[in-house]
């Protein structure tokens, strides 16, 4: 959701307070600018919301699950990209709350762009001043809290109603704050969604 602050008239109002310091350079946004192509806006994250311990790195990894696999480790609020030679791509995320998380093996069996959302009856019948208005979705878009991009858990042939997605609330990541899913910033899950097919199998350590 784009946030844009306008301030007319500065200058003339704080002449008298401008000093000759030149102010200290904005952090680099490296991936997470603005995203081209898109059908609706993915703005550049304000990484002043997002702790930098949670931002997209490749590190080693020494787990026993083989490359291609998803690990989410929930209680430190990772998921990694198993890669070939002892490494991994790591994304910070924001996690469910107890009480709503999955844990286990399972498997995307689905992808999609800028998805549909659909509250589950759980969640409105918990909280339904929240969700009731939502009962028959919310089509994709900037507004939606899938974010960009989402990908369907399974078990089996089982929907486990637990997603990877986006997020329109980038100071949520590396908090437990979600109904279950794994939330990540837009940018973050494009890049994962770009790297991993269906059938991609996910362990989602609690």
């Amino acid at each position: 959701m784009s946030r844009r602050l306008f301030v007319l008239g500065a200058p003339l109002a704080l002449g008298a307070c401008v000093t000759s310091q030149t102010p200290p350079p904005a952090p680099a946004l490296g991936p997470y600018g603005d995203v081209p192509g898109e059908p609706h806006p993915v703005d550049a994250v304000d990484l002043s919301e997002v702790d930098p311990a949670f931002l997209r790195a490749e590190v080693d990894y020494q787990g026993p699950y083989r490359p291609g696999t998803v690990v989410v480790d929930v209680p430190n609020r990772y998921l990694y990209l198993v890669e070939p030679g002892n490494r991994a791509m790591r994304y910070g995320v924001g996690v469910g709350k107890e009480g709503y998380q999955f844990h286990g093996w399972a498997t995307i069996k689905r992808k999609e762009e800028w998805p549909h959302w659909t509250p589950t009856q759980n969640m409105i019948r918990l909280q339904p001043e929240r969700y009731g208005p939502y009962a028959s979705g919310l089509p994709g878009g900037e507004t939606n809290p899938l974010g960009a991009r989402a990908l369907y858990l399974y078990d089996g042939d089982r929907d486990t109603l637990f997603r990877i997605h986006g997020t329109i609330e980038p100071w949520s990541i590396g908090k437990q704050v979600s109904s279950g899913c794994i939330r990540m910033l837009n940018q973050d899950v494009i890049d994962l969604y770009n790297r991993v097919p269906t059938g991609t199998r996910v362990m989602v350590l609690g």
